[in-house]
């Protein structure tokens, strides 16, 4: 077996480039610094104030300069979501140092979105309301497509491999990654740039998700809401964001001399296929992704440094998720982390973000504290007994493989081993 191989004979898959826009930062470098900072960037949104709406705050990203990434006419062309998208997926491929132009039927775009395009899919189908159709504008096909931010990405690198969306709700990022890393091993193509990407930070999504008591509701105290395995919980926050990693063989890699952040050494995915909107409570699905993940890697529970949560702030997903992690790994679990205590909630965006959070971070032998969680609330939570929650600082580790989970609307799972080399 070669240094450029797995346990199972088929090539190992590494991260060369990494680039995301969140409201942690819209680099790596920042959104890192301000992970394990442990500090809530939830703020109160102007359009949702004036919208009179029930819960009027969000996670949404900072300064992000469009210009940088399009021209005009391409700026007026793209939504929100895809903008976002592509510059992350630029930002990736800057950092790889990788040329897709090279054998482009070698390449490949996966992207993950839980509901990219459907604000600007709202905002359009406005123009019925004024009562002339006429009005419908000429982008208004290619601005609401699904497809449209992988395609766009395909675009701008004349990629001729695959190009796939995948929704998976909240598990779209995580997925994504995972189903490109399974192309490479195939040998059905060379490299790809692979994440996530979702923005329905707008009124009328914030009042849908409010009236399905999904979210937080304290407006009094928005950097205080978003708190994973807290026993306060009572509902996520709202983000936006985009994270995309360019994955390539580890022999590819080495033969041009790239930066290696790690490897995608294990995927898995499962369905509840219990309920629409809540996860099984037992976790039982959770777990049996979990433990598929750690098979693929050809790990042990034990040998998990630390375990990067879906984490989401409600009642009965982290509810669902401890006992997964309890039924996994027994006792005593790794320790676990969950950035949405900083970031809030990125949709199909967040288990693309977590992905190379918890990359850089086993790595680093560090793991983020968790926002918000407050260890000592008279009577301990009995939802996270027995668990090692990492709050109030980050906690020094020795570098080891960190276990990222998704968890979505619909039933949908999915589990990726991030391991440094």
């Amino acid at each position: 077996m070669t240094v450029g191989r797995r346990h199972d004979g088929s090539p190992r898959v590494v991260v060369t480039g990494i680039g995301v826009k969140s409201p942690a930062g819209n680099s790596l470098e920042e959104a890192y610094a301000t992970v394990l900072s442990g500090k809530s960037q939830a703020t109160h949104l102007p359009e949702l104030m004036d919208a009179g709406l029930a819960v009027t705050f969000g996670c949404p990203v900072p300064e992000f300069d469009t210009g940088v990434y399009f021209g005009t006419v391409e700026n007026r062309h793209l939504d929100r979501a895809t903008k976002l998208g592509v510059a992350a997926a630029a930002d990736a491929v800057a950092d790889s140092g990788q040329d897709f132009r090279t054998d482009p039927d070698r390449s490949g775009v996966y992207v993950g979105t839980g509901g990219v395009n459907l604000a600007s899919t709202v905002t359009l189908a406005g123009h019925q309301h004024d009562g002339d159709l006429s009005r419908v504008p000429v982008i208004a096909v290619p601005m609401i497509m699904p497809n449209s931010t992988a395609a766009r990405i395909a675009i701008r690198y004349a990629v001729q491999g695959p190009c796939l969306t995948v929704n998976a709700a909240c598990a779209s990022g995580a997925t994504a990654i995972g189903e490109a890393m399974l192309a490479i091993r195939a040998g059905r193509i060379d490299r790809a740039v692979t994440g996530g990407v979702d923005a329905l930070l707008t009124p009328f999504f914030m009042a849908a998700f409010a009236r399905l008591g999904a979210l937080s509701r304290r407006n009094q105290a928005p950097a205080e809401a978003s708190r994973p395995f807290d026993g306060a919980r009572d509902g996520f926050v709202m983000a936006e964001g985009a994270a995309f990693l360019v994955l390539e063989r580890l022999e590819d890699a080495d033969r041009r001399g790239a930066t290696i952040y790690g490897e995608i050494s294990g995927y898995a995915a499962t369905t509840d296929a219990a309920h629409i909107v809540k996860p099984r409570d037992d976790g039982a699905m959770v777990a049996r992704c979990m433990r598929a993940a750690l098979g693929d890697a050809g790990l042990a529970p034990a040998e998990v440094g630390h375990v990067n949560t879906h984490g989401s702030s409600t009642m009965v997903n982290d509810r669902a998720e401890a006992a997964a992690i309890r039924a996994c790994f027994g006792h005593p679990a790794p320790p676990i982390t969950a950035t949405k205590g900083v970031t809030g909630y990125l949709l199909g965006a967040g288990g693309a973000f977590e992905a190379a959070l918890a990359l850089l971070c086993g790595r680093d032998g560090l793991v983020p504290p968790i926002a918000n969680f407050i260890a000592a609330r008279g009577t301990p939570d009995p939802d996270v007994a027995g668990l090692d929650i990492v709050h109030a600082q980050p906690r020094e580790t020795a570098p080891a493989p960190a276990l990222s989970t998704s968890i979505g609307f619909g039933g949908h799972n999915a589990a990726l081993v991030l391991t440094p080399l």
